[in-house]
């Protein structure tokens, strides 16, 4: 079976390497892929951009693609998956009216209202002014996020309401997130501890896959601005299989009722952001249309059955006819390598050294920003790298991870060396 995955990053990366275990996959074509896909045996990185909805159609024809697994939010939600499906194809991700679910925070807000799932309170504002009245009556902190996709970068959580203010006058006088700015919703903070949850599912049938918690903020004890993701650590030891039930009773069995009700067939993944709250109640912070990264890179390591199965079992909608996830014992912990200055402006075309040996203490490398010339990795992005270790305790991963960090470098090489602190705390 020749497959495609689309997408550049980690998780991609992670996405094709899983795959390609498969002893049915003859090949994985990369879209656009990275420096890490263009060496693995089974992987064809394909110039082209993610979001050139004809190419991809074009490409995956002409090649004989019998699955494509979409890996970023940006074409699902131009429709990428609805195109490719009109022309016969398998497609692992949601069409553009389930991908509101990320595009559109206000959309999956009123979703999450009317069909009574938890979470955070909140308004949408178009305007300065009747958010600042609303935001000076708010308690603090208080969250600002834009209405679509801003690549984890469109939330603040202010500590003061001048913050929170500045905020919203960035996204709705400033333009700094385009159209993806021209609303924002002002929400009420939640306290206490994150979750990552992800599930696939074929629209009737769903299987969460193991909860992981991800590390957004760029610096040390969870402090300065949000990324797409700083680390990851599975499965997180708290998460009781009845709060796992409870989260699929009350925030996934109601949202596929809701995405029914709106005749949305919702094949691939959707991935709920959660807070636990002191009271132990799981309430959404926001829903995702698709694997996480670097979440991705912490969950497929432990996952004992065929990805490709799965994948194609929720592409064609029969997903119950295939057995639920299995997972192997221990712990992964993943540790994202950035460019310094991350997530703000940043260089790219550093040589990367110490791949080598890094994969030779047993952990994965997984490339985001990176590109081969010439037998060399260079970086060629924010996030460049994403290193997993794995163990029979998450100190045992976070060792191996940490030990095969130790030995990659390139110039202005940035990472957090507290991923899992929330874990040892808890």
């Amino acid at each position: 079976m020749r497959v495609l995955v689309v997408g550049s990053g980690g998780r991609e990366h992670a996405l094709a390497w899983k795959l390609a275990q498969s002893s049915q996959v003859t090949k994985v074509f990369c879209v656009p892929g990275n420096g890490g896909t263009a060496t693995h045996p089974k992987c064809v990185n394909m110039p082209m951009l993610p979001v050139d909805l004809e190419g991809i159609g074009r490409f995956a024809l002409v090649q004989g693609v019998q699955l494509v697994v979409v890996g970023p939010e940006a074409p699902l939600a131009l429709g990428l998956a609805d195109h490719l499906r009109e022309q016969g194809l398998l497609v692992l991700g949601p069409g553009r009216a389930g991908a509101q679910l990320e595009a559109s925070k206000v959309w999956a807000k009123t979703l999450m209202q009317a069909e009574g799932i938890p979470t955070a309170p909140a308004q949408v504002f178009r305007e300065v002014a009747p958010a600042q009245a609303y935001i000076e009556q708010q308690p603090l902190p208080v969250v600002v996020k834009v209405d679509g996709l801003a690549a984890g970068k469109g939330v603040t959580v202010a500590q003061t309401h001048a913050e929170a203010v500045q905020a919203v006058q960035a996204a709705l006088v400033e333009g700094k997130f385009g159209a993806a700015g021209q609303q924002v919703l002002v929400e009420t903070f939640l306290p206490g501890e994150e979750v990552s949850i992800l599930a696939l599912t074929d629209g009737k049938t769903l299987y969460p896959l193991l909860p992981a918690q991800d590390y957004k903020r760029v610096g040390v004890g969870d402090t300065g601005p949000n990324t797409g993701g700083m680390g990851a650590c599975a499965p997180v030891p708290w998460m009781t299989t009845a709060l796992q039930q409870r989260v699929e009773r009350e925030i996934f069995q109601p949202l596929l009722a809701g995405l029914q009700r709106r005749g949305i067939d919702y094949r691939g993944v959707i991935y709920a952001g959660l807070m636990v709250t002191p009271a132990g109640d799981p309430v959404v912070v926001e829903f995702n249309c698709r694997f996480g990264d670097p979440e991705t890179q912490a969950i497929l390591p432990l996952l004992d059955s065929c990805l490709l199965e799965l994948a194609v079992a929720c592409a064609q909608g029969r997903l119950a006819e295939v057995p639920p996830p299995v997972w192997k014992p221990g712990y992964t912990a993943t540790v994202v390598l950035a460019s310094g200055g991350y997530p703000g402006e940043f260089v790219k075309g550093y040589p990367v050294r110490g791949l080598d040996l890094a994969e030779a203490t047993g952990a994965l490398v997984f490339h985001s920003g990176t590109r081969r010339e010439r037998n060399q990795i260079f970086t060629d992005g924010g996030r460049v790298l994403s290193v997993t270790g794995y163990g029979p305790t998450l100190e045992a991963a976070l060792a191996q991870a940490y030990g095969a960090v130790k030995h990659i470098s390139f110039t202005d090489c940035y990472y957090r060396d507290d991923i899992g602190w929330r874990l040892r705390r808890a």
